[in-house]
């Protein structure tokens, strides 16, 4: 398959946001763009537009004026539908509705040439559904841009049941092409981003329902341990509550009530409410004149402690990757660890997982218990658990819970060890898993089932939430730096902390903890 050459015509339907945005790189790619909107005002005020953001970059040095003034005469209005005859290729990007969408390819297809591709930029229909009334379907493909187009890199290629191959092979080259990472998809509800990016809301979601913190407590953890651009609370308010929850009602219906995609009752009442987030100021925050930035809960200064050790437990392979970087920080912060096994009877002995230990604590990276069951488990009172960092070398905050047995004096101990290694320290109530470890856990499985299903490959889909959610590690590539054994350990500990049918691991998880391999090599 190769790519559209430069010159031939794209046709785009809709001069909205969207629209305008495919527009605006397919003409810098060296494309006649013809553009149509029913209104034709809004056409000739999206060129105009185009073409004062081409002076932008030009202005950036991005861009040189003589490319830019090319892209802009490239940039033509289409007076009706029947201007588009010549194009190699129409995508549409109107009003989410399957009937319309239905109604102008049928429009379209008396139009065009029988070599003309016909993509739609749909974040929500079945492609499927779409081409099933054309009178040749398998030239529809799926071409859904992020917003905004211009600056946001993943281009999702996505194939109906009729698509030929060819086709979405075309599309995905022309992509390329124009400067995006496109990703093959097949066409099944969320495709790969709103499906794969559910748990991220819906973890965030539960652990508020919960009270292990508040909104603005876990957007910091997920920020400044987890690395996430955004926490899910000050995204779900940017994104706007009726259309995250209008996709995820949307998701869990399509997919008959999987109780993994289930939505919020709390999402539901700010929907009610009216309190739609940003756009109407007010959401899980305040915005607007006069409201101030919210302050995440962090723990008062604690003293470092005198003594700490970390065991490695008898018959145990060694410590964990997680672990040794954990290690690493308190070395660097000069915190002087002494190494030791722990003896047969020891409360270590019970957990098989590597702890460090100070004024009588045992500290665990959580393992999807809770810190109360975990402490019961080990017959061990003063157990704490830390939860997981994409980097912690790096990382600013970090998030820990104790048991309810636990002593006041061996917590506070754990909090002035995490102090001296740099860390602000956030306390979560005892959920099971915490907040990243559980929400990594969870976008993991959901990445592998989309795998297991034949949605996409692994790269594809880690590519797709680094590139079109910002993501600062793929879910798949994070499993196999945390270890694909821990998350499925994970995931069980929460299954049977809530008898949810939820927290169910993908058979691919299960596969490839057996065989040993990994999901990239």
């Amino acid at each position: 398959m190769a790519a559209l050459t430069a010159g031939s015509v794209v046709a785009v339907i809709g001069s909205g946001a969207m629209g305008s945005g495919i527009a605006q790189v397919a003409a810098a790619s060296g494309h006649i763009v013809k553009l149509y909107d029913t209104r034709a005002e809004a056409v000739q005020k999206a060129i105009a537009d185009i073409a004062k953001v081409y002076l932008k970059l030009v202005d950036k040095e991005r861009m040189t004026a003589a490319d830019a003034r090319a892209a802009t005469a490239r940039l033509r209005a289409a007076d009706g539908l029947g201007d588009v005859a010549d194009a190699a290729l129409v995508v549409e990007a109107i009003v989410e509705n399957l009937d319309v969408k239905r109604s102008l390819f049928a429009d379209l297809e008396g139009i065009v040439g029988d070599g003309c591709i016909l993509a739609t930029n749909t974040s929500s229909i079945s492609v499927t559904a779409i081409a099933a009334k054309l009178r040749r379907p398998q030239r529809l493909v799926g071409m859904h841009f992020f917003n905004p187009v211009p600056l946001m890199a993943l281009v999702e290629v996505i194939s109906g049941l009729a698509t030929d191959a060819a086709v979405a092979g075309t599309v995905f080259d022309t992509a390329a092409a124009w400067g995006k990472n496109p990703v093959h998809a097949k066409s099944t509800p969320g495709f790969i981003v709103n499906r794969v990016a559910r748990p991220y809301y819906a973890e965030g979601l539960r652990l508020l329902n919960e009270q292990a913190a508040d909104a603005a407590t876990i957007d910091a953890v997920m920020r400044e341990a987890g690395g996430f651009r955004m926490g899910p609370f000050e995204l779900m308010d940017l994104i706007g509550h009726d259309v995250n929850y209008s996709v995820t009602q949307s998701v869990f219906s399509a997919y008959y009530n999987d109780p993994r995609f289930a939505p919020s009752v709390i999402q539901q009442e700010l929907v009610n409410a009216g309190f739609l987030g940003r756009k109407s100021g007010r959401g899980f925050f305040a915005y607007g004149e006069g409201a101030g930035a919210p302050r995440p809960q962090t723990e008062a200064a604690q003293a470092k402690p005198e003594y700490v050790s970390y065991s490695v437990e008898p018959g145990a392979s060694g410590a964990s990757v997680v672990t040794d970087a954990v290690l690493a920080r308190f070395k660097q912060h000069g915190i002087e660890v002494t190494q030791r096994k722990a003896p047969e009877g020891h409360a270590d002995a019970h957990d098989a997982a590597p702890a460090f230990h100070c004024n009588g604590a045992a500290v665990y990276l959580t393992d999807g218990r809770s810190a109360t069951q975990r402490a019961a488990d080990n017959k061990h009172p003063d157990t704490v658990l830390f939860d997981l960092a994409l980097d912690y070398g790096k990382a600013t905050r970090i998030a820990v819970a104790c048991s309810d047995q636990c002593n006041p004096a061996a917590y506070k101990a754990v909090v002035g060890l995490f102090q001296a290694a740099g860390f602000a320290v956030t306390r979560l109530d005892d959920v099971p898993g915490l907040a990243v470890m559980r929400t990594v856990a969870m976008l993991a499985n959901e990445a592998a089932d989309a795998v297991n299903q034949g949605v996409c490959s692994a790269q594809g889909a880690d590519t797709a939430m680094q590139k079109g959610v910002n993501y600062p590690r793929g879910p798949l590539a994070w499993a196999d730096a945390v270890g694909i054994a821990r998350i499925a350990t994970v995931l069980n500990n929460l299954a049977a902390s809530y008898g949810e049918d939820r927290y169910r691991v993908s058979p691919l998880l299960r596969r490839k903890q057996a065989s040993g391999a990994a999901f990239h090599a």
